[in-house]
């Protein structure tokens, strides 16, 4: 446990783990804590699992005596294993050449008990030599925990008496020997696994019968498999040093180690393996019944035997003889006396009784009756079959599940990764062998669990969870190149039916038939068609399996498989196809956005043409999972504008077998959506752009060309579908709640003009006057208002493009939904008139669940929504007023356009400024927006009043701009006309609509 802490987990971080627990704990005012001893135990060692870090000095001897151990009891442990089989190993392992695998385990722990005596280790060369010869004659490279591997040569370097111990292991010529043994083991092995794996070689008579041959082949693929995969481990030897390089080197020249031999064998011994396994246990488990079946059978037939030669049942020239039936009759009892409990004593006796059977045919000159003769024979035979049924032990099982362990190769196996997912690749079905390999990789987990489990540990479901989820996650790696392979396949389909093969029209003149047919790539994609389907069925075929603890399904394997790739593609689709060049003129903004529609487009056709031929629901797949991209995307975009930023594991939109690739940053934007977000705002920018309201157009302010739509919105909606609008939405409120943030900060005291209902004296100069002290604000308070008017224009343009298309897509859904948002309005009125009527709780989600749905379908309005919490701002109307009235003369009215600005160097768009100024206003109190339409009447009334005296015929522009956002305040806030009518005259009005 020590070395495994040393090694997953740096001594820095374990000491910063210790420092953390103790400053948060509370464990540390009590007494009897021993944090002080687990410091003592686990700080730093200054070791590194690092290629090339250096060892420490007599690592890992201090490590091991920070908490000090009786020498006598290390002496004798160490004792009890260097000459003990303390696992009773050497049972399954009979033959001498198998010995150092049978003591492998054994051996590790040995390993690791040494350097709690490191005095043998230096200076006790007799007992290391013993040592040696008997666990290391042929093996340097041990396992000595779930594929930790230790390469002895390196380990047992600073020690004389090891390093002197092992030195005739190390000789080449052993090397070359072993090398040699193991190489020529595995050529000799290979044919001999694959002939018994053929179709129909494994029957039971043919297992019964040669369960010590059948043994024996799998103990030599296993240790030979078991040498080659340790001895030719990357990891177990450090390229920097030298000697370790040269055994390397001479281990793969001499074996002539060919990575894909080993794995086939290993492949074919795992299949072997698994299918005698699962047919002794069948064999084990009708054990009892087929005994009693074939005793029955044999003692039927000395019974009818004893029958025939009483002379009562007719048969054939056969004469009546008493001796011979009395005997025959005892046979039949002899044979059911038979016991199986006892099958030591029946196993003698049915032997006795085959004897006897063979004896009677030839004293008594029965051959020559055929009949009699056949029923000899078969009761032979039964007698045979049961002798062969009681030798089927529980023993066998357990031999095999020794000799099969592959816990060694736990971390090795990844580098067989690559061999694995190639040879899928060629051939899909060998994923059946696969699943074999993956069992046998499971049977790992004993290892671990077992003396959890002895231990009547809780923590045994826990560990089994982690090393089964382990294992899982690596079939799932194994497996992803069938996706990977079926999405290289649809790439070409994709291709092929975009931009090859032609629509056929509903109505088609049969002169174009040939035309249409275009044969040639019509048969490419059955072609690739046919390969998909073959690397389905390949999955398909590997059957529910329990891994561990968890049960794999390959239907949902396979799903997962298909999610994560198309989530890897259109994840790096988006993230290529939306980069946006900020100087391009014209904006790339629509032609990206095509080419981007028209790819993700070539995705959903592919997916929902494939879907019949690899069994799965291809639509609800696509949806959920760019659904998926979209979110995660908008929450990571999102995450710049808070506090608490929303962590990966965090996400509910992220997963951990079927993970949302992130990309770096290209820009200030962290992801595709955040860069779309801003490449329209920067060419609906209000300094550059005029809004035109009634074309739902922006225009270019200097040379008066088009520069968008809403038509862009429709082309969002066929890139990314509801889901993108939808995240654009939420995003550009994130960006609204900043741009009010900075809007209000704590404005100065202007009690310049005083709130009252009648007319000002000289308006014009206190105006001016009042404006003027207050200019220095205005720059970056226009600014921010005109980006929040031209956010919340974007807003309602994707709420009417949402629900536009809500209404044709899903009509009955926008229905329900208006609806429902009626009538809950309606019972929440209700209920403010009457306190009695029922109201949502607190702790009822309702409100909140259905906003999601209506903003998602575009049923609510931007102008209304609260995005800010606000503080009493006494002077905030009156700010505000000045603002206004000092944007006046920047803007002229014009009857084409409606209010439209002065000059293109001092830009002002009306939309934006207005909607911006509504949206603050919101955000306050409504007395606050009272008394801002207050001072707008006053304003109008004091100009008007003033002009009227000194007999001015024309309203001035000013006034017709206070006047204009007052209409437009009406328009937008779908309010009564009575609410400006109580601050201006409705003549005023009148004498206005004439100039309209």
């Amino acid at each position: 446990m020590l070395l495994v802490i040393d090694q997953k987990i740096e001594g820095e971080v374990r000491e910063r783990m210790l420092v953390s627990y103790y400053r948060y704990s509370a464990a540390r005012s009590s007494a009897d804590s021993n944090l002080d001893d687990i410091c003592k135990l686990l700080r730093s060692t200054g070791y590194s699992s690092q290629p090339g870090a250096k060892r420490p000095a007599n690592y890992p001897d201090s490590y091991f005596q920070r908490v000090p151990i009786s020498a006598t009891f290390t002496s004798m442990v160490i004792g009890r294993l260097r000459s003990d089989d303390i696992y009773n190993q050497v049972s399954a392992y009979p033959l001498p050449e198998h010995r150092s695998t049978a003591l492998a385990n054994q051996a590790a722990m040995l390993y690791v008990c040494l350097f709690f005596t490191p005095s043998i280790l230096h200076t006790q060369q007799a007992k290391m030599r013993e040592i040696v010869d008997k666990y290391f004659p042929d093996n340097w490279v041990i396992s000595i925990y779930m594929g930790i591997t230790v390469n002895l040569v390196e380990a047992w370097e600073p020690y004389k008496a090891a390093k002197t111990a092992l030195n005739y292991t190390l000789d080449s010529a052993n090397i070359k020997e072993q090398a040699t043994r193991y190489a020529a083991s595995l050529e000799s092995q290979r044919p001999q696994v694959q002939q018994l794996l053929k179709e129909g070689f494994l029957r039971e008579e043919i297992i019964l019968d040669n369960i010590p041959k059948l043994l024996n082949c799998l103990r030599d693929c296993n240790v030979a498999i078991r040498w080659l995969m340790l001895h030719s481990a990357e990891s177990a030897y450090d390229p920097n040093n030298k000697r370790l390089r040269q055994i390397k080197d001479q281990v793969l020249n001499d074996s002539k180690y060919n990575p894909k031999i080993l794995f086939q064998l290993l492949l074919d011994t795992a299949q072997f393996e698994f299918t005698l396994k699962e047919m002794f246990k069948q064999m084990l488990s009708e054990k009892q019944l087929k005994w009693e079946s074939y005793k029955k059978e044999g003692s039927e037939r000395m019974t009818e035997l004893a029958e025939v030669f009483s002379g009562v049942k007719p048969l054939t020239r056969v004469e009546k003889n008493e001796n011979l039936q009395a005997w025959f009759r005892e046979i039949s009892k002899q044979i059911e006396s038979l016991n199986y409990e006892d099958s030591t004593a029946a196993g003698r006796k049915t032997v006795q009784l085959i004897q006897a059977l063979v004896e009677v045919q030839e004293f008594h000159q029965l051959e020559s009756n055929l009949q009699v003769c056949q029923f000899l024979a078969d009761t032979r035979k039964f007698l045979h079959q049961m002798i062969r049924t009681i030798n089927i032990k529980e023993e066998v099982l357990i031999t095999m599940q020794i000799v099969g362990d592959l816990s060694y190769a736990w971390q090795i196996i990844d580098s067989f990764t690559t061999i694995m997912q190639e040879s899928i690749r060629v051939n899909p079905s060998m994923v059946t062998k696969l699943r074999a390999t993956f069992l046998k990789l499971a049977s790992a987990l004993d290892l671990p669990l077992l003396r959890i489990n002895q231990a009547n540990s809780a923590d045994l479901l826990s560990v089994s969870q982690f090393y089964s989820g382990e294992l899982v996650a690596y079939v799932r790696k194994v497996l992803q190149i069938i996706p990977e392979s079926m999405f290289t396949s649809l790439a070409k389909i994709i291709k092929l039916q975009i931009h090859d093969i032609m629509e056929v029209p509903t109505r088609l003149d049969k002169d174009k038939l040939k035309d249409y047919s275009q044969l040639g790539a019509r048969y490419e994609v059955a072609k690739l068609t046919h390969d998909i389907s073959i690397f389905t069925e390949g999955i398909l075929m590997m059957k529910t399996t329990l891994v561990g603890i968890i049960k794999v399904d390959p239907k949902q394997l396979l799903e997962d498989g298909i999610r994560k790739e198309l989530v890897k593609r259109v994840a790096f689709a988006l993230h290529k196809g939306l980069t946006f060049n900020s100087k391009a003129k014209p904006s790339e903004l629509m032609p990206k956005l095509k080419d981007m529609a028209a790819t993700m487009d070539g995705f959903y056709r592919s997916f929902e043409y494939i879907q019949d031929y690899v069994s799965i629901y291809g639509l609800k797949i696509w949806q959920e999972e760019v659904s998926r991209i979209i979110n995660y995307n908008v929450e990571q975009e999102c995450n710049c504008f808070l506090r608490t930023k929303i962590q990966d594991w965090q996400s509910v939109h992220q997963s951990t077998h079927i993970p949302i690739p992130k990309f770096a940053p290209v820009d200030e934007s962290a992801t595709f959506i955040g860069r779309l977000c801003r490449e329209i705002l920067r060419i609906t920018d209000p300094k550059a752009t005029c809004y035109i309201d009634q074309l739902n157009t922006w225009y270019d302010l200097k040379n008066h060309q088009e520069v968008t739509n809403n038509r862009l919105f429709s082309e969002i909606q066929n890139t990314l579908g509801t889901f993108g609008l939808n995240g654009l939405d939420r995003l550009l409120c994130f960006m609204i709640v900043k741009e009010l943030q900075v809007i209000i900060v704590p404005v100065r005291q202007n009690n310049t003009l005083k709130l009252c209902c009648g007319f000002l004296g000289n308006a014009n100069k206190v105006y001016a006057n009042a404006v003027a002290k207050s200019q220095k604000i205005w720059g970056s308070y226009l600014e921010a208002i005109m980006k929040v008017g031209q956010m919340q224009i974007l807003r309602q343009q994707i709420a009417n493009e949402l629900n536009y298309s809500c209404k044709f897509d899903s009509k009955h859904l926008a229905a329900a939904l208006e609806n429902l948002n009626k009538s809950l309005l309606a019972d929440i009125e209700a209920h403010y008139q009457d306190p009695t009527l029922p109201y949502p709780k607190e702790d009822n989600t309702l409100l909140y669940d259905i906003t999601a749905h209506l903003e998602a379908a575009g049923i609510h309005n931007p102008l209304n929504k609260i995005y800010i919490t606000t503080k009493r701002l006494p002077y905030f109307p009156i700010i505000n007023f000045l603002f206004v009235i000092a944007q006046l003369p920047k803007l002229q009215y014009s009857k084409n356009q409606g209010m439209t600005c002065r000059k293109a160097t001092d830009p002002v768009d009306w939309p934006p400024l207005m909607l911006g100024m509504l949206t603050l206003l919101k955000q306050f109190h409504s007395r606050y927006t009272q008394q801002f339409l207050a001072l707008i009447g006053q304003f109008i009334r004091s100009i008007m009043d003033q002009c009227t005296s000194q007999k001015i015929p024309d309203m001035p522009s000013d006034v017709v701009g206070a006047l204009m956002f007052l209409e437009d305040y009406v328009k937008y806030t779908k309010l009564s006309r009575k609410v400006v009518e109580a601050h201006v005259p409705s003549f005023t009005f009148d004498e206005f609509r004439t100039i309209l």
